[in-house]
């Protein structure tokens, strides 16, 4: 009874604790907008009119791999491309469509050194992907290679893994995956360009592969154009013993190849 009496209270006052430094942060750094810097009411958010310009998506969208529908659709269907060539995923979702307010926030925190984004865009992702992560049991971040990390200095994926772990009380392995290589940028190339670029390219290292055997794991990535990458890390993870793979975004690029 003690025990517990004095649990609520330290939580309690850990919350007041938590509540005044974040006042004292509101103080000393006024919060802006993620996005076009002007003040806002609380750290991490957007002002009005950035906000309506993100696209969020949500249903009615394909099963697997979320690809909107134009109209309501039963909640198990699939689009043409999944009936037709199923992915290694079992399901993909994204948080937002990759548009311009979306691009100069993903850039940003990815190129930019924006780091303050983390716990925001982990939000994102965790509203949208949230049957995901209740269907998961390890959480994996699409990997970069080592001269292209030591050069950014960080993995993006890799940090929203990180808090969205710390969020779900979920296990983490930011090394699951390996780049053998360093492949050239996916940019502006097509689908079956990107393939075989990635052939190969992405393994989970012998050392890892007791962590993967059996796991549900959840694939993290930033923005999915093509599903090349995500495919190939799918395909790694389950060539490994995972049990199922899961896929989250924060953005996803619509075109004719998708």
């Amino acid at each position: 009874m003690r025990a517990g009496i004095l649990l609520r209270v330290w939580g309690h006052q850990t919350g007041r604790i938590a509540r005044l430094a974040s006042d004292l942060v509101d103080a000393l750094l006024p919060p802006l907008c993620l996005s076009c810097r002007v003040p806002v009411d609380r750290q991490g958010t957007l002002c009005a009119e950035c906000w309506k310009q993100v696209d969020f998506l949500g249903p009615p969208h394909c099963a697997c791999c979320g690809l909107p529908f134009s109209f309501e659709m039963p909640e198990a269907s699939l689009c043409a491309s999944c009936v037709a060539s199923p992915p290694p995923y079992r399901r993909l979702r994204a948080a937002t469509r990759y548009s311009d307010i979306s691009r100069r926030l993903i850039l940003g925190y990815k190129h930019g050194d924006q780091l303050h984004m983390t716990p925001a865009l982990a939000g994102w992702l965790d509203r949208a992907g949230a049957e995901l992560l209740d269907d998961a049991d390890l959480i994996v971040p699409v990997p970069l290679h080592r001269w292209r990390l030591l050069g950014r200095r960080y993995n993006q994926a890799a940090l929203l893994a990180l808090a969205l772990g710390q969020r779900r009380g979920l296990a983490v392995a930011t090394d699951a995956l390996l780049r053998t290589r360093r492949t050239r940028s996916q940019g502006g190339l097509r689908r079956r360009q990107r393939l075989t670029n990635l052939a190969g390219a992405i393994i989970v290292p012998e050392a890892r592969r007791a962590l993967v055997a059996g796991r549900r794991v959840l694939l993290i990535d930033d923005v999915v154009t093509t599903g090349a990458t995500v495919e190939a890390c799918s395909r790694a993870l389950l060539k490994a013993g995972a049990a199922q793979v899961g896929v989250l975004a924060l953005a996803r690029v619509f075109t004719a190849e998708n």
